[in-house]
């Protein structure tokens, strides 16, 4: 039934890690408000970037910067919810560890926003 060797742990581990990331993604869109905004964004974004895109190196800085900001997104997702397991009453270091996540994002969005204005100064002439 279950596999062995090299090729049952590779499966193991793609299809168990598969599982998961996706368990998490689906909770994050059902839980997340700033997360759903950012992939409805991404659905009208990705589309826009095949036309901002001279090139495919332009395409390829467009869409890993959008996915920067949904990655850091996860991630300070991830920091909220442990810090908000461990206890509801204020401690300075959990409110420091949302700060720092929610700064993360920040510099996420300004490589974002650095990044497409760029290119869109450099391929329409702004």
């Amino acid at each position: 039934m279950f596999k062995t060797g090299l090729s049952g742990l590779l499966y193991r581990r793609t299809v168990g890690a598969g599982i998961n990331s996706l368990k998490g993604l689906k909770d994050t869109i059902l839980n997340e408000e700033a997360f759903r905004v950012e992939i409805i964004l991404s659905l009208f974004l990705v589309p826009a970037a095949f036309f901002v895109a001279a090139d495919y190196t332009q395409l390829l800085l467009l869409i890993l910067s959008l996915l920067l900001v949904l990655i850091v997104e996860l991630l300070n997702t991830g920091i909220e919810i442990v810090v908000d397991r461990i206890g509801s009453e204020f401690h300075h270091l959990s409110g420091r560890a949302k700060d720092v996540g929610s700064a993360a994002v920040f510099l996420s969005m300004v490589a974002f926003i650095l990044v497409w204005g760029t290119i869109i100064a450099l391929n329409y002439k702004l």
